[in-house]
């Protein structure tokens, strides 16, 4: 997927998701169903998995190659970064990785704030993403908790598809 397609991506899933998050009820902010994360911890998780990214793609990518090596295979396409994610996702059976366990539940003044700092991080994702040359995006990769070590291009992607993995989550059950 070329990193212009990429980015618009990001635009339409984020959008989904502010956009139906601003249109729910506010005394559904801070709960859900049994067991599960709020509506509000559901945006915390998202803003806490693109923040990384973000820091990850401002730095040298000599120090990120360094670090974490280069990509030894062809990029992904789109569909199998997603069919690889839900896949793990099975295995993982709702296990939850280091920066969401535990999570504390946002008031719902924090709403306002949150859905305003995942509209700029995603912004900075995207712009991040159309500045990267094809090559880096291609070659340097990083490490995702659940996917193992990716080329920074699927874990842009990625991050678009776990956006809507949420967003549909949240429709169907909350």
């Amino acid at each position: 997927m070329e990193k212009e397609a990429i980015a618009e991506l990001l635009e339409e899933k984020y959008s989904n998701l502010i956009e139906w998050l601003n249109l729910q009820d506010d005394s559904k902010w801070e709960t859900g169903p049994e067991g599960k994360w709020t509506t509000g911890q559901h945006t915390l998780h998202l803003l806490q998995s693109i923040k990384p990214l973000n820091k990850a793609m401002s730095m040298p990518k000599f120090v990120l190659k360094y670090k974490f090596g280069k990509a030894n295979r062809d990029v992904r396409n789109y569909d199998t970064v997603c069919k690889r994610y839900d896949e793990r996702l099975v295995d993982a059976q709702g296990k939850t990785f280091k920066g969401s366990q535990n999570m504390k539940v946002p008031s719902i003044k924090d709403k306002d704030y949150l859905l305003n700092r995942l509209q700029i991080e995603q912004k900075k994702l995207q712009a991040k993403t159309r500045r990267w040359k094809d090559n880096s995006l291609n070659t340097v990769i990083l490490p995702h908790p659940l996917m193992g070590k990716m080329p920074v291009r699927e874990l842009v992607m990625w991050s678009a598809y776990h956006v809507e993995h949420h967003t549909n989550t949240l429709k169907k059950l909350y």
